[in-house]
């Protein structure tokens, strides 16, 4: 059965929980607009590369060394503000977290203050004493659905095709959380170039469905 600690990380990583996640979209609205992912095999090649080399990996690796013991909070989130690419993404990862320690501080009475997305998840969840591979796998799930979501709303997918590449990703998620529950912040590191440069593309996109 899973346990009550379990259950309470899935409700903070919900697609109810009101982060405003439905509103940003990564720079997949711009590729999506210039045709570099048009159907359900280029939007799986685009989100893996994401989970394996940039947004996924690199967010892992912060959560990590966030969830570990005696972390250094406000370092990570200095070095997580560091590592954003560019103003819509900072804005994109501040915005929801904010959004996110500021439910959670709500409903459980702790002092959880606004930080980027993934340090205000490991902070909220260091003390329900997870395995940290466990909440990462959760937190890139919660990511990847939200994009998939998008796509197939603005490419458009069908609904099953969408929920196919989403099925087809899924098995990298605890892999990744293991992967990163190991690293050393020496193993940071984003190499999706073209991701980074639809989200500075998308800064000066005029008509827009999504904030990032």
């Amino acid at each position: 059965m899973p346990s009550a600690e379990s259950l309470t990380l899935h409700h903070w990583l919900s697609p109810a929980f009101p982060t405003g996640a439905f509103a940003y979209s990564h720079g997949l609205e711009q590729v999506i607009a210039e045709g570099a992912v048009h159907d359900s095999t280029t939007l799986e090649h685009w989100l893996s590369d994401m989970l394996r080399f940039g947004t996924g990996w690199q967010e892992s690796v912060l959560m990590a060394q966030a969830l570990a013991p005696g972390a250094d909070i406000d370092a990570l989130e200095a070095l997580s503000v560091a590592l954003q690419p560019c103003a819509e993404r900072l804005l994109e990862s501040r915005e929801q977290g904010a959004a996110f320690a500021r439910t959670v501080a709500a409903i459980t009475a702790r002092a959880l203050p606004p930080r980027t997305l993934p340090i205000a998840v490991a902070e909220a969840a260091a003390p329900l004493g997870l395995p940290s591979a466990d909440v990462i796998a959760l937190y890139l799930q919660a990511f990847t659905t939200n994009l998939v979501t998008i796509a197939i709303r603005h490419v458009p997918l069908g609904q099953s095709a969408g929920h196919g590449v989403l099925a087809r990703l899924l098995p990298l998620l605890p892999e990744l959380g293991a992967r990163a529950q190991h690293a050393p912040l020496d193993d940071l590191g984003n190499s999706c170039f073209a991701a980074d440069m639809a989200a500075f593309s998308h800064e000066t996109k005029e008509v827009r469905l999504f904030r990032t």
